[in-house]
């Protein structure tokens, strides 16, 4: 049976549909941080783009409340509960859907699922970063043996450097590592991991972006093909900033363009954890939450 399931975090809404196997069918941007109050809710502008985005794909892919989950994250678990309720109660009332807001536990528990896997009995850390958070999960072969929340995103660092989206980024690598690491003072990371994986549609941006992919040699699930040195992912990164413009960037991604504004900001908080951990190889992934309910199922 077609079930369909949605992603919806602080700025990215991602609709996937399972049929014997799933397939993400497209994929929104709508910055639910900007005018973002906890009491007050998300802005109407926000709220007005979500509700005209689920009235196209509820009509085009006739989503039910029968064939249709939804798992929301990020910033929407800051709202106080009375929004949270009127939230669910839109979308009970006018799409015939559920708001399903998760906690950070639950979020982590499906990181987990979509990233199991034997990994050669290797010591790997799972990084699934958003708009507002970061989860950290460590598998050491097939076992959880750690999970750690940052409260930290793209989010903050689009915030904070103004000039990051500019044709060709005029805020630095280096001005937003230190930002990133100052704001991680105190955090305690391992430092003998084997590999990291970022998820969240990274092999497809770093496939996009030309980074200096080799054959994954570390593990073979048929699903991760590359990895990355730590000096080339530098390298890939400094590459973005500097050479390629923000409208190159644009028309890499025609279907949803406003992804890439995160792009840029997007490298520096795995960089700053992957040199924190000491990690000498990244794996891409394009794996996410979603992975992981199947993986459940």
């Amino acid at each position: 049976m077609k079930h369909y399931y949605i992603d919806l975090g602080s700025s990215t809404i991602k609709v996937y549909c399972n049929e014997n196997e799933l397939k993400l069918l497209e994929e929104n941007t709508i910055y639910f941080k900007n005018d973002f109050d906890a009491q007050k809710g998300i802005s109407k502008q926000n709220l007005s783009e979500l509700c005209e985005y689920f009235e196209q794909i509820k009509q085009k892919y006739d989503l039910k409340y029968d064939n249709t989950s939804i798992f929301v994250t990020g910033i929407f678990r800051n709202l106080v509960q009375e929004r949270k309720q009127e939230l669910v109660k839109l979308f009970n009332d006018r799409f015939d859907l559920h708001f399903n807001i998760i906690s950070h536990g639950i979020e982590n528990y499906y990181l987990a699922k979509a990233m199991e896997n034997e990994y050669n009995d290797k010591k790997v850390l799972i990084i699934n970063m958003g708009g507002k958070t970061t989860e950290l999960v460590t598998y050491k072969g097939t076992k959880v043996i750690g999970s750690q929340n940052l409260t930290i995103g793209v989010a903050d660092l689009l915030n904070n450097f103004e000039k990051v989206n500019m044709t060709y980024s005029e805020d630095t690598v280096e001005d937003m590592e230190k930002f990133v690491s100052e704001k991680m003072e105190g955090i305690e990371i391992d430092t003998d991991y084997d590999c990291a994986i970022f998820t969240g549609g990274e092999e497809r941006f770093e496939l996009l972006t030309n980074f200096n992919l080799i054959p994954n040699t570390l593990f073979n699930d048929n699903i991760h093909k590359y990895m990355v040195s730590i000096e080339d992912y530098i390298s890939g990164t400094e590459n973005v900033f500097y050479n390629i413009s923000l409208e190159e960037l644009y028309k890499l991604m025609p279907s949803n363009p406003k992804w890439m504004d995160g792009a840029r900001s997007g490298a520096i908080i795995p960089l700053v954890l992957f040199k924190l951990a000491n990690v000498k190889w990244i794996i891409p992934s394009d794996l996410n939450l979603i992975n992981g309910v199947i993986n459940d199922l």
